[in-house]
């Protein structure tokens, strides 16, 4: 509702907002207008329509776990634009980063050729980063002695100190068929389970709580049900930045008379449209949520038949919620007690409820236990099964549900078999033809621990990027400047591959083709449009060669090859042929048969649990593991932007997206940045007991009082360098929502924003 009419009569205009220049309305540029206009009054920027295109290639967004459906217009080997497609998650729909957020892939700091390490150029923590001169640390090196040094260094490592002594992190951003792959190899090439990827640091408690209550880690319905049911729960979510089409639906449903109930302590842009906005006090979710139970349980709103027949452990649920009243929990949470009474009965009585959730529930030291209350929440009121109903963890990156189904997490095969679970193991023995170890390994934050502590020596690196996104990153910076060996295969020079010894050149998003499931549990097909550039190779190919030099007998040619073992191996998706994605574009799982339509709702009779019932799990209320001080008083939260993505290797190297977001901000109320005495747009330094950083302050009423906001995306001042490494007991997730800083007005930023040496900083 950005773009409307202003004046009357003959002075009628089309306008932004109330006749605000484009720039300062509330126009967040996804060029939606541009796709719709019937006329071409309204056209891409850089005159895309002007330019020639040789072919149109169909394929799938890079960035979130929504998993819009995009068609790339291509002229020679470049892309001249994007636009939407009828998919099943974004029916032509696209945000500013999946329209424009392409040319990263043409920037002039892609790596072309392997790196080697120079001599005598040390890895140091404390670096200071500068993509614009590789050859500066590396040497180029052939893709044979690149690769012979990091094969052989592995196995001397492997063969002398033990399996253990190496360790795999994959990437939520390739696709299901390297994230298989990777996993195999570093099961059976390497020899332990020391494999994961992000979604440790995203959905890992969603995921324990999940498996634990409901049997399974997938959303039970596809965000789309938003428009079936009549109340929305969205907590600790922000979809208007982080699922920016996902977040239409919701508008969309609201316009038509769903009623959205928002639950967060920053204040977003989806609060104007909600009918009750519970802006609760950081690090109070299990009060909240246990709360609005303990009302359902009192005023006999308990959906008693589903209970009985589909849950357990329902009496232990209610005893423990019995002493979390409203009127308790109001000044723990900040919500009043009759707000929470009204918000809890408008749940349990509506025809359909269904529950979104984002980081800011599972990244915590309770973010199981903030999980749980979820599920708990949801079968009390037997608000699952149905169309409109049901638990939807957002994901965050494009392929994070795809690459955890895949088997990219220490404590499970693919299809979340379990390593320690006997027939599981010998099922993956038999199908890889291997001995595989049957202790689960160790996660992301656990690895870092573990090099520190001389445990892991080597270390294989495919398109993350934990020195940005592990939480107190000069920890993690340390680690992996000890190891003996890390490889890193990325397409730019990211902060991980500056501390690398060998530097593998792959291949972005559009010069592959591989299969992607959504957040929707949808599995689709993205097609390579573009070839890698000079020597830069498809990341499928890179990890089959190293899996060859480790001894592995592979023989893959395609990723179709690759996806008929991924069949055999995962009963979810045996049903979906590679044919029939070429075909159809999507097709949602659990599809265990050929032919089956899939299935978009699931849960509707039982549960995939052993008994097919439902856990009710209780909890209790767990603060975070860092609390505020007089000296360190404000509370640090984190997260995402709109324009840029994850540590922002990609988009910060997308022209529109790095003119529109240049550089590092942090998110104050207003009042508290008149108290500091620092103007909108000044300088101030955040420090936290790990490290400090200075960055511009933004002016934001939405944030609460005594909380700051910085995003994770901007090395000159990155904000992991603040965040606790504190871990969840269940999900092993850090807790990057809460932790104690001290602000001070003043700093020097960084001299210049970006990756770009031309962009400096005003």
């Amino acid at each position: 509702d950005v773009i409307g009419y202003a004046h009357r009569g003959a002075h009628s205009a089309i306008v932004f907002d109330l006749a605000d220049p484009m720039g300062e309305s509330t126009c967040v540029a996804c060029g939606e207008c541009v796709q719709a206009c019937p006329t071409g009054a309204l056209a891409p920027a850089n005159d895309a329509y002007l330019k020639p295109v040789d072919r149109q290639v169909a394929s799938v967004c890079p960035y979130c776990g929504v998993g819009c459906q995009l068609t790339y217009h291509v002229h020679g080997n470049a892309i001249v634009r994007v636009e939407g497609r009828d998919g099943p998650a974004n029916h032509e729909r696209l945000c500013v980063k999946g329209r424009f957020g392409f040319d990263y892939v043409a920037h002039p700091q892609r790596l072309t050729k392997p790196l080697i390490r120079r001599e005598g150029v040390p890895k140091a923590a404390d670096f200071t980063m500068n993509p614009a001169d590789p050859l500066s640390v590396f040497r180029e090196a052939t893709w044979e002695e690149a690769m012979a040094l990091a094969a052989g260094t592995f196995a001397r490592i492997r063969d002398t100190r033990g399996p253990k002594a190496l360790a795999g992190f994959g990437s939520a951003k390739g696709s299901n068929e390297e994230a298989y792959l990777f996993q195999k190899l570093v099961r059976t090439g390497f020899g332990s389970n020391n494999v994961d990827h992000c979604t440790r640091l995203c959905h890992a408690s969603s995921v324990a709580a999940l498996m634990e209550g409901v049997g399974s880690a997938a959303v039970s319905n596809p965000v789309m049900d938003v428009t079936q049911a009549d109340v929305v729960l969205l907590i600790g979510a922000n979809p208007v930045v982080n699922h920016p089409v996902a977040a239409t639906w919701i508008k969309n449903a609201v316009k038509a008379g769903t009623r959205l109930v928002l639950a967060d302590p920053r204040r977003s842009e989806l609060a104007r449209h909600a009918t009750h906005y519970l802006q609760f006090k950081p690090d109070t979710d299990v009060a909240l949520l246990n709360a609005m139970m303990h009302t359902i349980v009192a005023e006999g709103l308990v959906a008693q038949e589903f209970v009985a027949g589909r849950t357990r452990d329902y009496d232990e649920l209610a005893r423990n919620v019995a002493a979390f009243s409203p009127e308790a929990m109001a000044p723990v949470c900040g919500i009043p007690a009759e707000t929470i009474r009204a918000v809890a009965r408008m749940f349990a009585t509506s025809r359909a409820a269904m529950i979104l959730w984002g980081m800011g529930i599972s990244q915590h030291v309770h973010g199981t236990d903030n999980a749980r209350c979820l599920i708990a929440l949801t079968m009390l009121t037997g608000q699952v099964g149905r169309p409109g109903t049901g638990l939807h963890p957002l994901r965050g990156q494009n392929n994070v549900q795809g690459a955890s189904d895949a088997g990219l997490i220490p404590m499970v095969f693919p299809d979340y078999q379990r390593v320690d679970n006997a027939a599981a193991h010998a099922k993956f023995a038999a199908l890889w033809g291997a001995e595989l170890d049957a202790k689960p390994g160790l996660t992301v934050v656990e690895i870092m621990n573990a090099v520190h502590a001389g445990e892991i020596r080597g270390m294989y690196v495919m398109g993350e990027n934990p020195a940005m996104s592990d939480p107190d990153v000069h920890h993690a910076r340390a680690a992996l400047a000890q190891l003996d060996m890390l490889v890193v295969q990325d397409i730019f020079l990211t902060e991980t591959a500056y501390l690398a010894d060998v530097v593998l050149p792959a291949s972005a998003f559009p010069e592959k083709t591989g299969t992607f499931t959504n957040t929707d549990r949808t599995v689709q097909l993205g097609r390579q449009a573009l070839q890698p550039p000079g020597e830069a190779r498809q990341d499928l190919a890179i990890i089959v060669d190293m899996g060859r030099r480790l001894g592995l007998p592979w023989t893959y040619a395609h990723p179709r090859d690759v996806f008929a073992e991924m069949r055999q191996a995962m009963p979810s998706i045996a049903g979906i042929t590679w044919e029939r994605l070429e075909r159809e574009h999507a097709v949602t799982y659990p599809c265990e048969r050929e032919g089956d339509p899939g299935e978009r709702v699931v849960f509707t009779e039982r549960f995939p649990t052993a008994d097919g019932r439902a856990r009710l799990v209780p909890t209790q209320l767990i603060r975070a593991a860092e609390q505020p001080d007089p000296e360190y008083p404000y509370v640090l939260i984190t997260g995402r932007q709109l324009e840029h993505w994850h540590t922002g290797s990609m988009t910060r190297r997308t022209e529109v997206l790095a003119a529109i977001e240049p550089g590092p901000v942090g998110s104050f109320h207003p009042a508290d940045l008149a108290a500091l005495g620092v103007a909108p747009g000044g300088a101030v330094t955040v420090a936290s007991r790990r490290g400090s950083v200075t960055l511009f302050a933004r002016a934001d009423a939405g944030t609460p009082r005594g909380a700051l906001f910085i995003p994770f995306c901007y090395y000159e001042a990155a904000a992991n360098m603040l965040t606790n490494p504190a871990l969840d007991p269940f999900g092993k997730i850090p807790e990057f929502k809460y932790c104690a800083v001290k602000v001070t007005a003043g700093g020097t930023p960084a001299a210049r924003f970006g990756y770009d040496n031309a962009n400096v900083a005003p």
